[in-house]
């Protein structure tokens, strides 16, 4: 990726230097009320060996992390601007920076050629845990977006578990993972999310996993309509990029995931798609660039 000339976001916040929970108070040690939708399950089931056979919710639960029950969200109380250590600004940092500024750019012109105005997300950087309006994040869930604070969440060292765990390396992979987090924050901004989750708290739990599926796979879709629209202004991609991003999206479809755990493939358990599937999605948006053309919902065949 050619981003040498591609400016830094500000609205990348560092709780690195923090320690421990930082980014405020906030009680709670589950991610409850507010559900964080990502790409999180991805680094537990490699990292953890669990076979992925079960409701990804249902494993983090158990080890005392996202809470896939109900429950009243976690009140987020930022600290003081003064009180905030000064951003790490390594190459890693500056390199997240730029893509989430291209996503801005890339999500306002979508945005306001509908007539509307795009809110920008927050990315959060942090090591281990780190509070969240939708409870306690920990790094073992990989990315995850907080609809209840519009926040993305993001410990670096995922990137390491996509290129020694998941075979999955390369910038444009991370690029990939950081706009299918901002695809997350489309939704929320566009009242997708809370309607799906609405719908998945009335319906069996094999239907429930079918509607994850398809936010997920419009997510995907939505990486690929921020590609198309910052490649036709910035001219960003090299030889290999696009490569890379499918690679990523065919390495953590729930599929591959199931048979490189040595599990049985079981399609009523799958949140987040098959491996063809998010290439898929993410191939259509970025050769249509058009939000239109990410109608998981609608689609009979995924």
């Amino acid at each position: 990726m050619r981003m040498d000339e591609q400016r830094e976001s500000d609205q990348v916040e560092d709780r690195r230097g923090q320690g421990g929970f930082g980014g405020g108070g906030g009680g709670g040690g589950g991610l409850g009320g507010r559900r964080g939708v990502g790409l999180g399950t991805v680094a537990l089931a490699v990292v953890a060996g669990w076979v992925f056979g079960i409701n990804p919710m249902t494993i983090i639960s158990v080890l005392g992390g996202m809470d896939s029950g109900g429950g009243p969200a976690v009140v987020q109380q930022q600290p003081a601007p003064g009180n905030r250590p000064a951003p790490q600004q390594d190459e890693s940092t500056r390199f997240i920076s730029k893509v989430l500024a291209s996503t801005e750019d890339a999500w306002d012109g979508v945005f306001r050629q509908a007539n509307a105005q795009y809110q920008k997300p927050k990315l959060v950087l942090y090591r281990g845990a780190t509070r969240t309006a939708c409870g306690t994040g920990e790094a073992a869930m990989g990315p995850f977006y907080c609809p209840g604070d519009s926040k993305v969440y993001l410990d670096l060292d995922f990137f390491d578990t996509m290129r020694r765990q998941l075979g999955a390396p390369g910038d444009f992979a991370q690029a990939y993972v950081v706009a299918h987090e901002v695809g997350h924050h489309v939704q929320h901004l566009m009242g997708i999310t809370d309607k799906i989750d609405a719908m998945r708290e009335r319906v069996s739990e094999a239907q429930a996993n079918a509607l994850s599926v398809r936010l997920e796979l419009q997510a995907d879709c939505f990486a690929g309509v921020w590609a198309h629209n910052a490649e036709q202004a910035k001219g960003f991609l090299e030889n290999g990029d696009l490569e890379e991003a499918m690679n990523a999206a065919s390495q953590i479809g729930d599929d591959t995931l199931q048979r490189n755990a040595g599990a049985r493939v079981r399609p009523e358990s799958f949140t987040h798609g098959t491996s063809q599937q998010r290439m898929g999605w993410f191939k259509r948006g970025f050769q249509s660039g058009q939000i239109a053309q990410c109608d998981t919902f609608q689609a009979r065949n995924l």
